[in-house]
């Protein structure tokens, strides 16, 4: 995977992790303001992560496990949430499945 891509997925992630927070901070305080922002970085994220130009299912079979580990650590650090270990054996699972889907092409010759 080029760095280029590593790079957009971390962008498009970053845009969904935030607007899903965003979204979620604005239905409990009851903010529309918070809501429609929400939206417009989730719809970011859909044009962000479709610019790298690979098969669907491969694109957002990679690109899961990067927004699991951005959502895992941002639950960990931005909202300082306590990950449990089957937290963590999930993702770990996440990320190789993820890897397993990135190498299949090279794997299938």
């Amino acid at each position: 995977m080029t760095t280029v891509a590593w790079l957009i997925f971390i962008a498009a992630a970053t845009l969904e992790v935030t607007g899903d927070a965003v979204i979620r901070k604005g239905l409990r305080g009851s903010v529309v303001w918070f809501i429609i922002a929400g939206f417009l970085m989730l719809g970011g994220y859909g044009v962000v992560v479709n610019t790298v130009k690979w098969d669907f299912s491969r694109l957002l079979g990679v690109y899961v496990a990067v927004f699991a580990v951005v959502s895992v650590l941002a639950g960990r650090f931005v909202f300082r949430e306590t990950v449990p270990a089957s937290t963590w054996l999930g993702l770990a699972i996440i990320v190789i499945g993820g890897a397993v889907i990135q190498a299949g092409p090279a794997l299938g010759r």
